[in-house]
């Protein structure tokens, strides 16, 4: 490809310049749309790779797209269709929702009618993200239904990428303490083609059409609504990840739409094996991120929504994709490489979803050195521990000190462990402890969708568990994840997997939340920022902190003692308790927690000389305190 093509459509003094990429194509047409009526011109050819036009007279705001033509060859991977009006790859803006149509996915029939158009638009000028800094509480949130119903927020705001900078949300956002804002995919998507036959909208996002521009139902002023919605982020100091979608595009199995890189270049772009498509993302297909076309897709894509908005990170779905090859994964793959060594990228934030459903697809703990990874290990065995499963005493010590297991080597650190007790994906927090299995009927898949073997139970008192998991999430090592709502108690009554559910199951219900619970987590976050010392990005030892005397950690058993080799072994204990040291503190800090609702019986260790032990925060299930010189 010629380097010194710009590939998408770039304003020139005379109008504009077009240029796209296919290795494959024979013939490539540009599409200019005027009141309606579409005007073809043929595309020149540059290089091996690249089709480019300059048109005299366009200006801001011409609506464009592409056809391509070329052979239709199945084994070889070929799907060329002239037919098929194809949606920019590197478009910034289009015109509405992709919504879908059986005609999309039918060989021969022309699709212009039903088509999104591009828009032809101005870039801004560079912006900077803030100063690179690893978060300490991302707060995960669905951008759609975190405002729709927010009574504070004007009507014709609500829903979109702008309300997330109305005062009331900000107040929100400063009120629990999150430093960082994870945004769920906000670039355009489409809906699954078995959802739209029954009636039902992909709420989440998770189905990507073109990588670089807006979603228009969420953010209808393009790209100048998240500029704007980030730098306002900013200004108080809140730091905005986008989570991207690079694994598959919306144009899932060959059965499905035909809406841009598969009537681009199907071959280059998808992995196949025998004219298959290979689909280790569970959607339908799998972009072949090892490849040339690929990398330079998403490094754009990246550059381009930090350079144009001020993005600050990235969370990645499926991320076992990016660093997919023919061998399988590796963590020197040509993309997880390109980000690290880009002088743009390199120092941002970036989160890895380390699983996905192919071949080796989990592979939690091997991503890079300065990456993050969602842990569902923390997920699950602290969700074990207090549903009273056997044996768990050893594990959720393993979690509340920052899941060496998983991270300790290398350069990496606990921060590198993004803890949750819930995310999006699975049952909403307070529906973990009052429901036993999933409810998902309202899918349209007859409850065969979504995990099975999701930790969950009913409880007899399921607010102060509640309550307890947040603590646990809280009060661990790590990067603190949480997904917005359950702080206020949100359900989707037994829904864990309400992709499909774009109404008011997921919609967040300001009016009903539990503002008690607002207060807990915001108390919880507060315990955490102001005893940071004890919560240190470094692994725990059990060994002095110089020049303090004091070990690190010390584990300590109900009657204060630490916990013996015994102890640890015992497959019924309900509780565990910790004394955390400092280099830079005078006292400890001690947490305690308990299923059996004992706190009162469970001793503290002996206070040091002159010192006494206070309570800073507590609840049924555990307890916090404070060593301090004693009055």
């Amino acid at each position: 490809m010629s380097r010194t093509i710009s590939l998408g459509a770039v304003l020139t003094e005379k109008g504009a310049q077009f240029a796209v990429r296919s290795s494959n194509a024979t013939r490539i047409d540009l599409c200019l749309f005027d009141k309606g009526a579409e005007r073809r011109l043929v595309m020149n050819k540059v290089g091996a790779d690249v089709f480019a036009l300059n048109v005299d007279g366009v200006k801001d705001g011409q609506l464009y797209g592409f056809r391509a033509d070329g052979p239709w060859d199945e084994i070889a991977g070929h799907r060329f269709d002239v037919s098929k009006l194809l949606l920019d790859p590197y478009a910034r803006e289009i015109t509405a929702h992709c919504d879908w149509h059986e005609e999309l996915a039918m060989r021969g029939t022309d699709t212009a009618l039903f088509m999104p158009k591009c828009v032809v638009r101005k870039t801004f000028s560079d912006v900077k993200p803030l100063s690179p800094r690893r978060p300490q509480f991302i707060y995960e949130v669905p951008v759609k239904a975190f405002t729709k119903l927010h009574p504070d927020v004007p009507l014709e705001q609500r829903g979109t990428v702008a309300a997330l900078a109305h005062p009331a949300v900000i107040a929100h956002f400063k009120r629990i303490g999150c430093d960082s804002v994870e945004l769920m995919p906000i670039t355009a998507w489409s809906d699954e083609r078995h959802l739209a036959r029954a009636g039902l909208r992909n709420a989440w996002g998770y189905n990507p059409v073109v990588m670089m521009a807006p979603e228009p139902s969420i953010a209808p002023s393009g790209i100048a609504e998240v500029r704007d919605t980030v730098l306002a982020l900013h200004g108080v100091g809140l730091r905005v990840f986008l989570d991207v979608v690079f694994n598959h595009t919306a144009e899932s199995d060959f059965e499905g739409a035909t809406l841009s890189l598969r009537g681009l270049d199907n071959a280059t772009y998808f992995r196949m094996d025998n004219g298959v498509l290979v689909n280790d993302t569970g959607c339908g297909n799998t972009l072949a991120l090892d490849r040339p076309a690929s990398v330079d897709l998403a490094i754009a894509t990246l550059r381009h929504w930090v350079l144009q908005c001020g993005i600050d990170g990235f969370r990645y779905d499926l991320a076992p994709v990016m660093g997919r090859e023919a061998d399988g994964f590796n963590v020197h793959a040509p993309l997880l490489e390109a980000i690290n060594n880009d002088a743009v990228l390199g120092q941002l934030i970036h989160i890895a979803e380390p699983w996905d459903v192919g071949p080796g697809g989990y592979q939690l703990g091997n991503f890079p050195a300065n990456w993050l990874e969602w842990n569902d290990h923390f997920r699950d065995d602290v969700r074990r521990f207090w549903r009273g499963d056997s044996g768990m005493r050893p594990k959720l010590a393993t979690r509340l000190a920052g899941s060496s297991d998983v991270f300790n080597r290398e350069t990496r650190k606990p921060s590198a462990s993004v803890n949750f007790v819930a995310a999006h994906d699975g049952f909403a927090l307070a529906d973990v402890v009052r429901f036993a299995q999933k409810q998902n009927l309202a899918n349209g898949e007859n409850n065969r969708d979504g995990n099975d073997g999701e930790v969950c139970w009913v409880d007899t008192n399921p607010a102060v568990s509640v309550h307890a998991l947040l603590a646990s999430l809280f009060l661990a090592r790590g990067t603190i994840l949480l997904t917005a709502g359950d702080e206020f108690g949100r359900s989707q009554r037994g829904n864990n997997n309400a992709y499909a559910q774009d109404n008011e199951l997921t919609w967040r219900n300001w009016q009903n939340a539990e503002q008690a619970l607002i207060d807990f987590v915001a108390a919880l976050n507060t315990l955490r920022s102001t005893h940071r010392a004890y919560f240190a990005d470094a692994f725990l030892t059990g060994e002095a902190v110089p020049p303090s005397p004091m070990r690190d950690i010390v584990w300590l058993s109900p009657d204060g003692q630490e916990l013996s080799q015994q102890e640890w072994q015992d497959m019924d204990a309900s509780s565990l308790g910790l004394a955390l040291g400092s280099a830079t503190q005078a006292g400890r800090l001690a947490i305690i927690f308990t299923r059996g609702g004992n706190i009162a019986q469970f001793a503290l260790p002996k206070p040091q000389l002159g010192m006494a032990w206070e309570t800073s925060l507590s609840g049924d299930k555990f307890a916090s305190f404070i060593e301090i010189p004693a009055s």
